[in-house]
């Protein structure tokens, strides 16, 4: 019996040891990358002299003459996120909470799946989708010389961000005690008063939270918006117009880019990582408000 203890003190030791290591190998990585990358990115800056400020707020794009502005993709990368959240949050959230308590368990197990095997789907088959349906609805619609523009970018990354919203925001809605639905129904208020009045708010720090990560889903997408953005460097005015967002500047060209210019690159890398790590900041005092 001893000896039977002793095996079993010593396993759960090395278990505990074996799971303390992939726990630091996650934080090393982590810390690997985020040093790398503002390593490159910050050199241009503390090094050769060039002005952060005239980096982010430069309209112009030209590596070949040493120019390197990116507040024209700053801003197709905001209006394409808030786009996206217009459209993409109400309709996730209605149907998180028809999902949850309105739908039958047969319906629900339907459209479930449907909806969690889209986050399944490869995001460079969202943008052939957008290319192939939603720019040439746009170009035909409203009379377009190219249906590659803002708007594309605003609906493909909506439709990306469903699976997200409806997963996360109905198990928050799931999660909600019965009790408070049966006190809100004995008190007479209806079937859809007691959704908008009582549920939804009680399970509103899970609701933003997969607002919370339907917005970095949106901001972080790549190979989707190259496909069905036009990739213009301008700053947008309209919902029609090609646009370049941060993403899409990094992936076209880091392939070929070498000394400053892939250095800038990795500024803008630090750029985009800057708003998911505000998107965090955001996520964690959302959550703990939630949990008070």
């Amino acid at each position: 019996m001893g000896k039977a203890n002793k095996r079993k003190y010593m396993f759960e030791k090395v278990s505990a040891r074996v799971f303390m290591l992939c726990a630091l190998l996650s934080v090393i990585s982590l810390v690997l990358i985020i040093g790398f990358v503002f390593y490159k990115g910050t050199h241009p800056f503390v090094a050769e002299g060039y002005s952060f400020f005239d980096f982010i707020f430069g309209v112009d794009w030209v590596p070949s003459e040493g120019e390197f502005g990116i507040w024209p993709m700053i801003v197709a990368s905001l209006y394409a996120t808030i786009g996206a959240l217009v459209i993409g949050v109400p309709i996730g959230l209605f149907t998180a909470i028809f999902l949850a308590e309105i739908a039958s368990k047969r319906i629900a197990k339907i459209v479930s799946p449907a909806i969690q095997l889209l986050a399944g789907i490869p995001s460079v088959l969202y943008g052939v989708f957008g290319l192939a349906i939603i720019v040439p609805f746009l170009q035909n619609t409203f009379g377009l010389v190219k249906g590659q523009s803002l708007f594309a970018v605003i609906l493909v990354l909506a439709i990306m961000m469903l699976p997200t919203i409806v997963t996360v925001a109905e198990t928050a809605i799931r999660a909600v005690p019965r009790t408070y639905r049966e006190g809100s129904l004995a008190l007479g208020v209806s079937e859809i008063g007691t959704i908008f009045k009582v549920v939804v708010p009680a399970a509103k720090s899970g609701i933003m939270t997969a607002i919370v990560l339907g917005l970095g889903r949106a901001i972080g997408e790549t190979m989707a918006v190259i496909l069905v953005a036009g990739n213009s460097l301008i700053v947008p005015t309209s919902l029609t117009d090609s646009v370049r967002p941060l993403t899409t500047n990094i992936a076209l060209e880091m392939g070929y880019a070498a000394g400053t210019h892939q250095e800038m690159l990795f500024a803008t890398g630090i750029v985009l990582f800057s708003f998911i790590l505000i998107l965090n900041f955001v996520l964690a005092k959302i959550s703990s408000k939630g949990g008070k």
